[in-house]
């Protein structure tokens, strides 16, 4: 009921999308000598851009989250949705804060400054290869009255992204770099969907291949690094005090840091030298080089994060393609 009513809601943006008339939406720019407060290894935009893009999503959730069917808290959730969200809430009882990691948006470094601030960690630049479960606090792990407690009197954030971008992030790095992966997903993903494909080792999943996949599964089944944001964290559940971006990364993470009061030597972490983005052109690559119809149809399952964290849709039209 509720993605049909969402799907209502963006009835315009959909037809948009079967019309094939989308405009490009260029993304916001960094500010000529604006500096990161703490570090880091780029430039905020401006901050009246950003400033009007937190008015949008705030907007858009308040009047998404303020219909009557809409969950009010996490106990008013189904118990497997609330099951999701609790275990992606970290908890920080030092500093007073809680924070939904969302895989494919800087969550490594964010899990690497909560061990910092805990003690766990004694700097983020630790050449350590990152334990996703230890010295972590899970909210889930919590009773009722102490989820309440935490939910009601910490400050509480959430780091977004473009939906496509973080896909193609998961897709080029599960199945590119990660064995297990390969193993887990990718064998089944190439038996699935690629005809004689019985004898791949699971390390060749092509984009196609992977996004007729996702068409197919069940949101709520779906593995953590390809779930829909919404899912993940459930903003309408959890009123988020602050939503930062992945496109503004350094300037919104400072700006939590120094909200929650940690220690002016905590920083957010840099990126690493073999970090291999995923640029502009990379995804106009792989867009333009994948089935229209496949992509349209898999926008019905990410709508809520398009909307609701004001991304553009993908632009998809023959002529962006030519470019």
């Amino acid at each position: 009921m509720l993605m049909f009513a969402v799907i209502l809601a963006s009835s315009g943006l959909l037809l948009m999308i079967e019309k094939g008339i989308l405009a490009e939406v260029k993304p916001l720019q960094p500010a000529a000598g604006e500096p990161a407060r703490r570090g880091g290894d780029a430039e905020p935009p401006g901050e009246l851009e950003a400033e009007v893009l937190r008015d949008v999503r705030n907007r858009t959730l308040r009047g998404l989250c303020g219909q009557p069917a809409m969950p009010r808290s996490v106990w008013e959730l189904p118990a497997g949705q609330r099951r999701t969200v609790l275990r992606h809430l970290l908890v920080s009882d030092k500093h007073r804060f809680l924070y939904c990691y969302v895989p494919k948006v800087a969550c490594s470094n964010w899990k690497r400054i909560l061990k910092v601030l805990d003690g766990a960690l004694e700097s983020v630049d630790v050449k350590l290869k990152m334990d996703h479960k230890s010295d972590l606090v899970f909210l889930g792990d919590m009773k009722p009255e102490e989820i309440s407690y935490r939910l009601k009197n910490y400050y509480k954030f959430i780091f977004v992204r473009n939906p496509m971008e973080r896909l193609l992030s998961a897709y080029r790095n599960k199945f590119g770099e990660i064995k297990e992966y390969q193993q887990r997903y990718g064998v089944e993903i190439v038996r699935r969907y690629r005809k004689n494909g019985g004898n791949s080792a699971g390390d060749d999943v092509t984009f196609s291949e992977f996004l007729r996949y996702l068409l197919d599964e069940e949101v709520e089944r779906m593995n953590e690094h390809w779930m829909p944001i919404y899912n993940l964290c459930q903003p309408c559940a959890v009123r988020y005090d602050f939503i930062g971006s992945y496109e503004r990364l350094n300037a919104d993470a400072n700006y939590v840091l120094e909200r929650v009061r940690s220690p002016s030597f905590v920083r957010f972490p840099a990126r690493q030298p073999w970090y291999n983005p995923v640029t502009a052109e990379t995804l106009h690559y792989y867009l333009c080089n994948t089935q229209r119809r496949l992509i349209k149809e898999l926008l019905l399952k990410y709508i809520l994060d398009f909307s609701l964290f004001a991304y553009p849709l993908p632009n998809i039209t023959s002529e962006f393609c030519r470019q």
